[in-house]
């Protein structure tokens, strides 16, 4: 490996026979996303905190290491998130934006308040890969404390959540499960 481009990589990199992210994909996107934030030219194609959220990387040999390019795109994902609301409220206003945030919130704590067990729906094929049922409701018992009792949570903890794995129906369907956790996601950057 060049010592030269080693030291001015933006991201460690694993070593050369272990898999970390496609250097040139997150450099483009990093790239991408930075032209974007400086000039708002959506020449490049604009950026939204819902894309950085979206964001996957194909795994490469000696390519970036995954905790650090993650951890980069939470932050910027923040910092996107805190635009997008500012922007709202500057151009519709504070009550806009709180009405979003509520009905937000009053979607993701109806499914919250579903019994444990019946949160989400179960994989109908007996074999799909799918989430330990109780890792999910503890996390959902983790929600339903910050947004109905001001626990504190950071946004971290459902980023980087991690579930058993379970088979078919004895787990959750982990679509639904993912896409849930994106909106809460979008919600407690939109909030905090």
């Amino acid at each position: 490996m060049d010592e030269a481009r080693q030291s001015t990589s933006p991201f460690a990199r694993v070593g050369r026979r272990e898999y970390g992210y496609n250097l040139r994909q997150v450099d483009s996107f990093l790239t991408r996303a930075r032209a974007y934030y400086n000039t708002e030219d959506s020449a490049g194609g604009a950026v939204t905190s819902a894309d950085v959220r979206s964001m996957a990387f194909d795994p490469a040999k000696g390519g970036y290491e995954p905790r650090a390019v993650d951890a980069a795109l939470d932050r910027l994902e923040d910092v996107f998130a805190q635009r997008e609301r500012d922007r709202l409220i500057e151009s519709k206003g504070e009550d806009s934006w709180l009405m979003q945030i509520g009905r937000s919130s009053a979607v993701l704590r109806s499914r919250l308040h579903r019994a444990p067990g019946e949160r989400f729906r179960r994989p109908t094929k007996r074999k799909a890969a799918s989430y330990n049922v109780d890792d999910v409701d503890a996390l959902c018992n983790e929600l339903l404390g910050y947004f109905e009792s001001d626990v504190p949570l950071s946004v971290d903890v459902v980023r980087r959540s991690v579930f058993r794995e379970a088979v078919g129906a004895d787990g959750y369907e982990e679509t639904q499960v993912d896409a849930f956790l994106d909106r809460v996601v979008e919600l407690m950057a939109a909030i905090d």
